[in-house]
């Protein structure tokens, strides 16, 4: 509980900043469609591989597409850890502007999950550390270098039965991660963003479940004083591999 009166507090002391301070605010909207495969290897091991498609609305046009994956580790029944490579290839952040490249991302990741049963409701908190090689570019190509930064997560979700008969289930899900910069090239921007996201997922079966959810994103762009306010209806089919051991 000392851990989640911090990132409130911490959450709270940002808005504050907002407020004080002129900001410019670009709203946009978009969709992201992704799938999400479970790989179990061991009792304890298995292998979480994803494709995420990420495009605006209006005007309709790419954003950017991710292939993730990651081997995670059911250490204990209350700690889960994780670790992997990502792959971006981001087309534009604004969809008035159509460029003819898009900027690749490569990226490592590591986490540990706490995991918590109360009153029928699992919490979730994340802690994740990323190192990010984003090529650079110009307004016209891309250069033969790399910038590097370090990014910290901390994500607090809760998810819980609305439903459930037989096989088949209805669940929630809420969430809010706030995401830190770190880097010589992040001074301005070392608060990046916080996401909140309300879901509800079916269940056909154990192993095949469809998920719907909305995701407000509020993210500082380089300069500082700029922001990113995008509203993101979310889809995921989620599938896990039925392996017996």
């Amino acid at each position: 509980m000392k851990i989640l009166r911090i990132f409130f507090f911490f959450t709270f002391l940002t808005q504050i900043g907002f407020a004080q301070t002129k900001r410019n605010f670009d709203q946009q909207t978009l969709t992201w469609i992704r799938y999400y495969n479970i790989l179990p290897l061991t009792e304890k091991w298995a292998l979480h591989s994803e494709f995420d498609n990420r495009s605006f609305i209006n005007p309709v046009h790419e954003n950017l597409f991710v292939i993730r994956i990651q081997g995670r580790y059911r250490a204990t029944k209350l700690v889960d850890l994780g670790g992997g490579f990502a792959y971006f290839n981001v087309n534009t952040q604004d969809p008035n502007v159509d460029p003819n490249y898009s900027v690749p991302e490569y990226r490592a990741q590591q986490d540990i999950t706490l995991i918590n049963d109360i009153a029928k409701i699992t919490f979730h908190n994340r802690f994740q550390l990323e190192e990010r090689f984003i090529q650079k570019a110009t307004k016209t190509e891309l250069l033969d270098d790399f910038s590097f930064a370090f990014r910290f997560r901390y994500r607090l979700q809760s998810t819980f039965d609305l439903w459930k008969k037989e096989k088949r289930s209805l669940k929630g899900t809420l969430s809010d991660e706030v995401l830190f910069n770190f880097g010589k090239d992040n001074k301005r921007n070392t608060f990046d963003q916080n996401r909140i996201y309300a879901a509800l997922r079916y269940h056909f079966n154990p192993n095949i479940g469809l998920e719907l959810g909305y995701l407000k994103s509020l993210q500082r762009r380089a300069s500082g004083v700029d922001f990113y306010d995008r509203d993101i209806i979310r889809f995921t089919i989620y599938h896990r591999i039925d392996r017996r051991f």
